[in-house]
């Protein structure tokens, strides 16, 4: 992944998306290869890396504020910065208001919120996000893709994303992976996201449906067709 990049990972169930992510946070141990993070090799976990689960994973004892606070702290960071790193990263979510409450207090969509500032806190190079969209209802999930991406655009970070929602996919991914059988089996550069202003918009598009057409093709093995040597979309029918 490059800089200021979201890359998607998508493919059938089984393939390894996931474990891709682990691998590259460092929960689980290549057999070949190497992970590199801004040019160096790294092994095992580091900050340079935060990983967003499916599930937000937050203390049931403490408030937004101090989960935020949690991931500092393990990074040694320490007042007076902990609080007003923790405080800014949850205004940056949409929850500034919020920081007193606690996870029993929230919804599924707001414990993934706290989730996210957590995550991006401690100044990760790369953000690793599971499928933490997948729990959540339609409604607050696009809600949630529009923060995601207006949160990309403001902290210019690098995003790995797995997902199995093709729309999903299009909507965030400046680049997709799509894997088979634990490896990768094509690139392709999207970007819809960048050519519309409006959600609404993109999302009727003619150019988002073939992106997502063209996905669930190469998914499962059909017919690609290419544009310019570029294995993006499609012809437009006539």
């Amino acid at each position: 992944a490059h800089d200021n990049e979201i890359v998607v990972i998508v493919g059938p169930s089984g393939c390894g998306k996931s474990t891709i992510l682990r691998i590259i946070m460092g929960l689980e141990t290549l057999s070949s290869g190497l992970v590199t993070v801004d040019g160096r090799h790294v092994s095992g976990c580091g900050h340079d890396r935060c990983y967003v689960f499916q599930q937000a994973q937050l203390l049931p004892w403490l408030s937004a504020l101090r989960n935020v606070m949690f991931g500092l702290e393990m990074k040694g960071v320490r007042e007076p910065e902990l609080t007003q790193i923790a405080a800014d990263h949850l205004e940056l979510v949409g929850l500034g208001k919020y920081a007193r409450m606690r996870p029993y207090q929230m919804s599924g969509g707001m414990q993934q919120r706290v989730g996210i500032a957590r995550a991006l806190a401690p100044d990760p190079s790369v953000l690793l996000m599971d499928e933490p969209f997948g729990a959540l209802d339609a409604q607050t999930r696009e809600t949630l893709q529009k923060s995601l991406v207006d949160i990309q655009n403001r902290t210019k970070k690098t995003i790995l994303f797995v997902t199995h929602d093709l729309d999903e996919a299009v909507v965030l991914a400046d680049r997709v992976v799509i894997m088979r059988s634990g490896r990768v089996h094509e690139e392709i550069d999207v970007g819809v996201r960048r050519k519309f202003d409006d959600f609404d918009a993109m999302r009727k598009s003619a150019e988002f449906a073939r992106v997502r057409d063209y996905l669930a093709h190469a998914i499962h093995g059909g017919n690609e067709s290419h544009v310019e040597g570029h294995p993006t979309l499609g012809d437009e029918p006539n």
